[in-house]
């Protein structure tokens, strides 16, 4: 009988350590469950902020798209302002040539003044 209760502590201690271990399984899956939820939430956080990195890609397509446009434009303009460019060089070394022809005509009109008899 001595081995009967014995037994029977043994047998009883084996049952409060297995309630203990399913009372800990059930604390720590309520907390695997309060985690998963957490995570869930964070998981649609970053759903809700991806979508809104998508909208900001998009509108930055957008102004890339223009600023693209913008810089043909502005190829454009520099185009035609080396036209241009090239247009003033060509009246310049037309004026120069003018400036020289008129820098000849002044050394031969003070030649002939020079030449003139004295009026006196």
């Amino acid at each position: 009988m001595a081995r009967d209760s014995q037994l029977e502590l043994r047998v009883s201690r084996l049952e409060n350590d297995r309630d203990s271990i399913y009372e800990i399984l059930t604390d720590i899956r309520s907390t695997l469950d309060e985690h998963s939820q957490r995570f869930d939430g964070i998981d649609q956080r970053f759903d809700g902020v991806d979508g809104r990195l998508d909208g900001m890609d998009q509108r930055f397509d957008g102004v890339d798209g223009r600023l693209d446009g913008m810089d043909q434009r502005f190829d454009g303009m520099e185009q035609r302002f080396d036209g241009m460019d090239q247009q003033f060089d060509g009246m310049d070394q037309r004026f120069d040539g003018m400036d020289r022809r008129f820098d000849r005509i002044e050394t031969v009109l003070a030649e002939v003044v020079r030449r003139l008899p004295d009026p006196a």
